[in-house]
């Protein structure tokens, strides 16, 4: 009787990560493309990602004392404030970014019960949600160090629509108009090296969804070189922000290894698909979106059987 055993459920063994730690990790990383973001656009960046991460935050607050809930001590509405801000244009209305903060948090993540149970990203959810409301707003961007009204077109617009080719570097850099924090690649690749080192995220997402992309665009640019070389397109558009920071999101991205394979390669060739023949230039958002929803099946048809189980 001294020797007594407690029986508890799964898991056993413990590592020393949390929810938390890994939700700072990630913000963490965003900070090199928050800096080049204040760099290039100034009073723009800052407002943007202050609105955004104020509304996030205080409609979680709101709706969980509505709901009587427990406030979480994990930064998930911080991060999906920064998030939806960084795929916004530089100078969208304030109100625009407040109405897509309350979209992304009650329609993206509270409605389905909180974090753990929304089906897609909130902030890319927010995002198509302004894309579908505010489509002339959503693609007006700036120069960068501009600080007035002149836009100017981002480089996949000037490639679909103009048959202009931006230069590798500036496009690497960040000095070309987009989206508030998916213009500097050096910058994400920096934060997205921190997180693979750390094991924040699955390598497996960002490798099959990066590969088939670039494998796609290569095999099109060898045939025209009116499609562009792999290397434009991986430099220019929300590529890297979302292979890195969007898809491999832990809630919204399959559980097992196979399931992570099909979700990169199916989410990497439909954004392919859609930038080299559709009518809008960028297909990440919609793509993650689409593998977002199919994520529920990949689990039930990647999950490892139990010893004798019938298929």
């Amino acid at each position: 009787m001294e020797n007594l055993f407690i029986v508890s459920p799964a898991p056993h063994l413990k590592g020393k990560e949390s929810v938390k730690k890994l939700m700072w990790g990630v913000i963490f990383s965003l900070l090199p493309a928050g800096f080049f973001a204040f760099y290039f656009f100034r009073f723009y960046a800052l407002k943007l990602i202050s609105v955004a991460v104020g509304t996030c935050v205080l409609t979680e607050v709101i709706f969980l004392r509505l709901r009587k809930g427990v406030f979480p001590s994990e930064p998930s509405a911080l991060l999906t404030g920064i998030l939806l801000a960084f795929v916004l244009p530089p100078s969208f209305p304030w109100w625009g970014v407040v109405m897509g903060g309350v979209f992304s948090i009650l329609v993206g993540k509270q409605i389905f019960g909180g974090l753990g149970d929304n089906i897609f990203n909130p902030a890319l959810l927010g995002r198509a949600f302004l894309m579908a409301t505010f489509p002339v707003l959503m693609t007006s961007y700036l120069e960068p160090h501009t600080l007035n009204a002149l836009t100017g077109a981002t480089p996949l617009g000037l490639w679909k629509f103009q048959h202009k080719l931006t230069p590798l570097f500036p496009l690497a850099l960040g000095e070309v108009p987009g989206s508030l924090g998916e213009t500097s690649s050096f910058a994400l690749l920096g934060g997205a090296v921190f997180l693979l080192l750390k094991r924040y995220i699955d390598w497996r997402i960002p490798l099959s969804y990066l590969g088939s992309f670039l494998l796609l665009t290569g095999i099109f640019s060898s045939l025209s070189p009116k499609f562009a070389s792999p290397l434009f397109h991986l430099f220019s558009g929300g590529l890297i922000l979302g292979a890195f920071f969007m898809a491999t999101d832990p809630v919204t991205s399959p559980v097992t290894p196979l399931g992570r394979w099909i979700f990169g390669v199916g989410g990497g060739t439909m954004a392919g698909l859609i930038r080299l023949f559709g009518g809008y230039p960028e297909g990440v958002m919609f793509s993650i979106l689409f593998m977002n929803a199919l994520t529920p099946l990949i689990n039930r048809g990647t999950r490892p059987r139990v010893l004798g189980e019938r298929r």
